[in-house]
């Protein structure tokens, strides 16, 4: 036993010292480890500046002065245009303020009543047996399958028949209840225990009590990503306003943005300018709500 331990120390002593590192399994597994960390990391950030550079872009050229636009460079010459922010908020042929309001009115209400609306309908499809109910659900998947060019028409006669041309309602109405939020409310309150709501009907507890003091509490993430999703889509919508709202005041920030190019010419410092300002709100709401978004998407992503 001395003999074979003489025998090994020696032969690690002969060995070079990179040769005795990368000979033991262990460092060897713990090096290419690290290699594919790297390498993941570096494939990571190509992905993430390609991703950004369109915003990037954006910026710079938001930052351009005037005279300056056709300029390729990422850095904006010969000096940053700030002033351009406040051309954009006045600018003569636009009410970017009345716009302003016009999206955030549109994009809170809608969110509201789609967080209720869809909660309801999520809902009552988890935790509820009736006739039909499974030929129901796919009938409202299907129509996920159906795009918005095909309904725009009879929405907007729908619309039109109801007198809402150029009312906040037209926009707010016909997105309120969607397949998506009622698929992913759906998702998450299946996991929510029969037994807890078993034991709030023995204690006396209506439905409505039922849904707004324990599903409602318990179904925080889902309802915050909904949140989310909802109001970025309302405050980005373009094609439902400019089908509903006619007249200029009522329009909003999609399409207030299309007033800086006109005919013959297009400011586009001004338009990103413009861009940069609208989608101010939509990145305060989702760092706000980030915490809830991911852990509302990872848990309703293991149903």
């Amino acid at each position: 036993m001395a003999a074979d331990q003489t025998s090994a120390t020696t032969l690690d002593a002969e060995l070079p010292r990179d040769a005795r590192a990368y000979d033991t399994p262990g460092k060897s597994v713990a090096a290419a480890s690290a290699l594919q960390t790297a390498a993941l990391y570096a494939i990571l950030v190509v992905v993430a500046i390609l991703m950004f550079f369109p915003f990037i872009w954006m910026i710079a050229t938001a930052l351009r002065p005037q005279g300056y636009e056709s300029d390729l460079s990422v850095i904006p010459r010969p000096y940053l245009a700030f002033e351009n922010f406040y051309r954009a908020w006045t600018y003569p042929r636009t009410q970017f303020a009345q716009y302003t309001i016009n999206s955030f009115v549109i994009a809170t209400v809608s969110t509201l009543l789609a967080v209720v609306l869809n909660g309801l309908a999520g809902f009552a499809f988890a935790k509820y047996e009736f006739r039909g109910k499974t030929v129901l659900f796919y009938a409202v998947l299907a129509t996920m399958m159906v795009p918005f060019q095909i309904t725009m028409i009879p929405i907007y006669v729908t619309i039109a028949k109801l007198g809402l041309i150029n009312s906040y309602w037209g926009v707010i109405l016909p997105s309120t209840a969607s397949a998506f939020g009622i698929f992913l409310i759906r998702q998450f309150m299946q996991s929510i225990p029969d037994e807890l709501l078993d034991a709030a009907r023995i204690d006396g507890a209506s439905e409505l009590g039922i849904f707004v003091r324990i599903v409602v509490p318990l179904s925080g993430p889902a309802l915050a990503v909904l949140a989310i999703f909802t109001f970025m889509w309302r405050w980005n919508d373009y094609l439902l306003p400019l089908l509903v709202m006619n007249r200029q005041a009522m329009y909003t920030l999609p399409i207030g943005v299309t007033n800086f190019i006109s005919e013959y010419r297009a400011e586009w410092s001004l338009v990103m300018a413009a861009s940069l300002i609208s989608i101010v709100p939509t990145v305060a709401l989702f760092l706000f709500f980030q915490r809830y978004f991911v852990r509302g998407i990872a848990m309703t992503g293991m149903k």
